[in-house]
């Protein structure tokens, strides 16, 4: 079953490609990798959601920040299979980098950034199973939680 079906099969319809927030493009290919710059999670033109990842008032609950790091992903499928002309052309998830603006006392950025993982592995099947970090920082571009950049080999 090739990519295209897979995601019509979870009845997932990829987004359009968002637009670079600064001096970048969303991916770039080099022989067979293809890189994305870093996705935050924008729906429709606007970040999902802002601020700091981790439990208590004000912020992000983790479980939320899972589905904001899966809709990252999704974004970072978009721009690969733009750049490719089409998601059947991407044969491979080689790594996985999330970055979640964490909380000074919250250490799950593992379970928020399985987030973008599952739904790559839910996608690509065993092709999607990864190399990744997921690292705590201070801040995001935008004030977003989370934000996922993923490598993926081409046809």
């Amino acid at each position: 079953m090739g990519v295209s079906e897979r995601l019509a099969e979870l009845g997932i319809i990829l987004p359009d490609v968002v637009p670079p927030v600064a001096s970048y493009v969303p991916a770039v290919r080099t022989g067979n990798l293809v890189m994305t710059s870093g996705q935050l999670p924008m729906s429709d033109g606007a970040l999902a959601s802002t601020g700091k990842v981790g439990e208590g008032v004000d912020l992000v609950p983790p479980a939320d920040a899972a589905g904001l790091a899966r809709l990252c992903a999704l974004n970072a499928v978009a721009a690969a299979a733009s750049l490719m002309g089409g998601v059947d052309n991407l044969t491979r998830v080689v790594k996985v980098v999330g970055f979640v603006a964490s909380d000074r006392t919250f250490t799950g950025q593992p379970a928020v950034i399985n987030g973008a993982s599952n739904l790559l592995q839910e996608i690509f099947g065993d092709a999607g199973v990864h190399a990744r970090s997921a690292v705590g920082v201070a801040a995001l571009p935008l004030d977003a939680p989370v934000e996922v950049e993923v490598t993926f080999e081409v046809a």
